[in-house]
């Protein structure tokens, strides 16, 4: 899954976008609400985790904003506002969900799946495809030419990203921020080592390359 998680406390930011990530997922993180309000209207996301005291703009206000405007992805409000007056405002301003701070990231991440799940949800994209490679977001099965291609978490969430991509360059520090979690050069070829075991399951055992490495600039899916 896509998800944006909207967080102005670091340390619990980080948190989140790395156990979603773990989990396979592709993460967005940004620590207020105007980038929060750009990204929810210019991405494609599955569940969107909002925390509710954001600044330039406060979560209630960014989700009513989304809602005014057509847009009905699954939204989670995570808060330390938690009284039953607070629960109430939240899901009357157009959460889908609220969980109260402090959280544990087990339940955090079951209600974000059960958010996927919804009807609404099925909306979005749950199938991603190039040519003839499909993946299905909520199954996590590859495919190319009807034959299914196993996966590993951190494979899946590489191609996931390139697909969401399509036809666009991605450079090595950008799937390292989104894939990884890292910030910074590790000075290791844990990309270019996991390109390569991509390419030899998605690539290597069909008449056609997928998956392009641009000389100088990184990798990119064929559109």
């Amino acid at each position: 899954m896509k998800l944006l998680v909207v967080e102005d406390d670091a340390t619990t930011g980080t948190y989140i976008a790395r156990g979603l990530r773990e989990e396979g997922h592709a993460v967005d993180l940004v620590s207020d609400g105007k980038s929060g309000l750009i990204e929810a209207t210019s991405g494609n996301y599955d569940v969107l985790v909002l925390d509710r005291m954001l600044p330039e703009v406060d979560g209630l206000t960014l989700l009513k904003t989304l809602r005014a405007a057509g847009n009905v992805t699954p939204t989670l409000l995570l808060t330390a506002m938690g009284d039953v007056e607070d629960r109430i405002e939240g899901l009357q301003a157009g959460a889908d969900d609220y969980l109260a701070k402090p959280f544990v990231f087990g339940e955090l991440s079951a209600r974000v799946a059960a958010l996927a799940r919804r009807p609404q949800a099925q909306e979005a994209e749950t199938v991603l495809r190039a040519q003839d490679l499909e993946m299905n977001l909520i199954t996590r099965r590859v495919k190319r030419g009807g034959c299914e291609i196993d996966l590993l978490p951190r494979e899946f969430a590489l191609l996931e990203h390139l697909l969401r991509r399509k036809g666009r360059v991605q450079t090595r520090t950008m799937l390292l921020e989104s894939v990884w979690d890292i910030s910074f050069d590790p000075g290791t070829n844990v990309v270019e080592t996991h390109i390569s075991r991509l390419r030899a399951k998605v690539d290597k055992p069909f008449d056609s390359e997928l998956i392009q490495t641009v000389r100088g600039a990184g990798y990119r899916v064929v559109a």
